[in-house]
């Protein structure tokens, strides 16, 4: 089949899909996802959700609010890390405490968490995971589970009236097998690929084609994706050096001492010490010294 490049959708998320005239690309996604029909009717900031300057990050996130005011937390993830769903639930843990002002009744509305790993994290032949607060289940490979392991003992109770659980999904676009078991794998082979073929017909689907398209980019929007993807690449590269060295040293020494060389770079290239942070690993205070 014919296809046709696009831009990623870590790059779309960061600098596109918050503009409301984009909205319908977000909205086609979740539904499609989620099964239902819903609308993005604005993206929320917060201190864990803000887009931030800098493009050297290996990841990126975004907030959306739906139509029933229940809201959808995006995290992309490009390269392994040890906190991942540490992450995840910080991340859903802010959604839901920031719905609360001081003196206010605990209103809560219900969190999707839409996680993106271009890594794999134990899965076997499974590429869709959808679960709760007991890890996430294997949604074309019934066998298949994922343990939620760092998000402990959540013996949360639901309300008798509404289901105000956060809800998680976690997609591996890597482990996808290109097979189309129904309309959200065409989402997930634009996830891997970046790419739309002419035959697709998920929701939203059309509208990324037409407004991604990497042909009908003004040559400094291409010019500026491609130095997205350059920053993105060569601060993965880096990173994946570090944990090669440090693996064939098998020494903790020797991976802090990479970690620390890296920071410096990324320092030096005028990334915030925030970022650097999540990236090596490193206290923020330690690299403010170095």
């Amino acid at each position: 089949m014919e296809e046709r490049t696009i831009v990623s959708f870590g790059y779309a998320i960061k600098y596109l899909l918050r503009e409301k005239a984009n909205f319908g690309i977000t909205s086609g996604f979740l539904r499609e996802l989620l099964k239902r029909k819903v609308e993005v009717t604005a993206i929320l900031e917060s201190e864990s959700n803000k887009d931030v300057p800098d493009k050297k990050t290996n990841r990126v996130d975004m907030k959306a609010q739906i139509d029933g005011a229940e809201i959808a937390v995006f995290e992309i993830q490009f390269l392994e890390t040890v906190d991942f769903f540490g992450k995840v639930l910080f991340g859903v843990s802010k959604a839901v405490v920031e719905q609360v002002s001081e003196g206010a009744r605990y209103d809560i509305k219900k969190i999707y968490s839409v996680n993106i790993a271009y890594y794999n994290i134990g899965a076997r032949r499974e590429y869709l995971f959808n679960g709760k607060f007991d890890g996430f289940k294997g949604v074309h490979f019934k066998d298949e589970t994922i343990p939620f392991t760092q998000a402990g003992d959540l013996a949360a109770k639901s309300s008798p009236k509404r289901d105000i659980h956060p809800e998680y999904y976690l997609i591996l676009p890597e482990m996808f097998d290109g097979q189309m078991r129904d309309r959200f794998d065409e989402w997930v082979y634009v996830l891997k690929k970046s790419a739309v073929r002419n035959d697709f017909t998920a929701e939203g689907i059309k509208e990324a084609l037409q407004k991604l398209d990497k042909l009908q980019m003004s040559p400094e929007q291409r010019n500026a994706y491609n130095r997205y993807l350059e920053d993105r690449y060569s601060v993965e590269s880096a990173i994946r050096t570090g944990i090669m060295t440090g693996r064939e040293e098998g020494e903790a020494k020797g991976r802090e001492e990479m970690a620390a060389e890296i920071a410096k770079e990324l320092k030096f290239d005028g990334m915030p010490v925030e970022k650097i942070a999540q990236i090596t690993g490193l206290a923020t205070e330690y690299i403010k010294k170095i």
